[in-house]
């Protein structure tokens, strides 16, 4: 299989993943979806040196989180006005009919801006989490321990309960 077929392959198994992922670090659509681009070269140069040791899910979605990082940590000093942006768009829905649409929407929406308001380290977690993600596999990907990832977990689900519960979101 080619390169330009792998990286096909990748992005069309992970490619919301990898949306959502840059969409829990960039609120600003645009560029979010710029960072999407930046993510998708990332993936291309790493591939080549993909040796198999890890899950893909997990090596793409650790490729995806350090871009993020870096676009943060290169996009801190512009103001940011626009709210977090949201992720339904890009989530399937398995609802069986309208109504059932509409309340999931709205349960997704809210939990979707609750994530929002969570701390930078809290929201990662949380959105890694809510993609499947085992907290070993969310300790991977963000280059912590497996316990610390547990913990984040942990505060993340007590916070987005007290949000939701509360109607704060």
């Amino acid at each position: 299989m080619s390169l330009q077929e792998e990286l096909a392959a990748v992005l069309r198994e992970h490619g919301a993943l990898i949306v959502r992922i840059a969409r829990s670090h960039e609120s600003d659509r645009g560029r979010a979806e710029e960072l999407v681009q930046d993510i998708h070269v990332a993936i291309w140069q790493a591939l080549p040196k993909f040796r198999g040791e890890a899950n893909v899910r997990t090596y793409i979605a650790r490729i995806a989180q350090n871009r993020a990082i870096t676009h943060v940590t290169r996009e801190a000093r512009r103001p940011r006005s626009a709210p977090l942006e949201e992720i339904v768009d890009v989530l399937p829905s398995d609802a069986a009919g309208p109504e059932d649409a509409a309340a999931e929407t709205e349960t997704r929406r809210r939990l979707q801006r609750a994530v929002g308001t969570l701390p930078l380290a809290l929201r990662l977690t949380v959105t890694l989490a809510l993609e499947g993600f085992s907290p070993d596999e969310v300790a991977t990907v963000l280059g912590i321990s497996s316990s610390a990832a547990s913990v984040r977990l942990h505060r993340a689900k007590a916070a987005l309960m007290d949000k939701l519960n509360s109607g704060e979101a």
